[in-house]
């Protein structure tokens, strides 16, 4: 990316919680929400707005002005994190949709100056809470979603700087973890933010974020007891392996 470009957002650091579905980046966003200097909205879905030239004219024209169309979207996408910003007179934006992690490569190209925080939880949980959530779905399916996610959080985290944060230490310890959270963003931590429930993040509804019953409590709730190492299938423990959880592969 150029110079030239790159000086052109409005929106020069952004903040991208890279998660699987199903770890808890809700929770996370509903906590950053809280504070009063960190816009954090339901998800976006920048991965799903696309920009289409419909004409050779305007192909013409976007040439001459050195504007391919993967910079047309990314120009679309950095104006609607500044709207957020404009909108809540905040100074930080955090996005959390689980599609980034499927282009995490992009977002670091957009924004060259991004922040990012890993949000990482056991694989099993993982994949019993989308069973749950999706229970139209056969376990192949949610299996396959769930280890293209994880392998792809390994790489970006391999590979982008960022505070990886498990979901078990949020929920076990969550002023401990958000203070880190907020020493990463660099901002103060304040106590208001482990009561999100006091603050209004928008309806919790199916598509652009979790909705069940824990997230709408409105405080930090305890996560579920680690499985043991026999209770995790031959299918998720590279995952488990690769983001720390173990057991460790044959």
């Amino acid at each position: 990316m150029s110079v030239a470009l790159s000086c052109s957002r409005l929106v020069a650091s952004p903040v991208f919680i890279l998660s699987s579905i199903r770890s808890g980046s809700t929770l996370l966003r509903c906590i950053l929400d809280t504070h009063s200097r960190i816009r954090a909205p339901h998800e976006l879905h920048l991965a799903d707005l696309e920009v289409k030239l419909t004409s050779k004219y305007v192909e013409l024209a976007m040439g001459v002005s050195g504007l391919p169309q993967e910079e047309i979207e990314h120009l679309l996408w950095d104006r609607l994190l500044h709207r957020e910003l404009a909108l809540s007179g905040k100074e930080i934006v955090v996005d959390k949709t689980p599609g980034n992690l499927l282009l995490w490569r992009r977002l670091s190209d957009c924004w060259p100056d991004a922040r990012f925080i890993f949000l990482l939880r056991h694989p099993l949980h993982i994949l019993q809470s989308a069973i749950a959530g999706r229970p139209d779905k056969d376990l192949d399916d949610s299996v396959y979603l769930v280890t293209t996610y994880l392998r792809e959080l390994d790489k970006a985290r391999q590979e982008l700087p960022g505070l990886t944060v498990r979901y078990e230490d949020l929920t076990a310890a969550p002023e401990r973890v958000t203070r880190e959270v907020c020493a990463h963003l660099g901002v103060a931590w304040e106590a208001g933010m482990l009561d999100y429930g006091a603050a209004d993040h928008g309806p919790m509804l199916w598509g652009i974020g979790d909705f069940t019953e824990n997230i709408k409590t409105g405080s930090v709730q305890p996560s579920r007891d680690l499985p043991a190492d026999s209770e995790v299938p031959e299918y998720l423990r590279e995952a488990c392996a690769a983001l720390g959880y173990g057991p460790a592969t044959a």
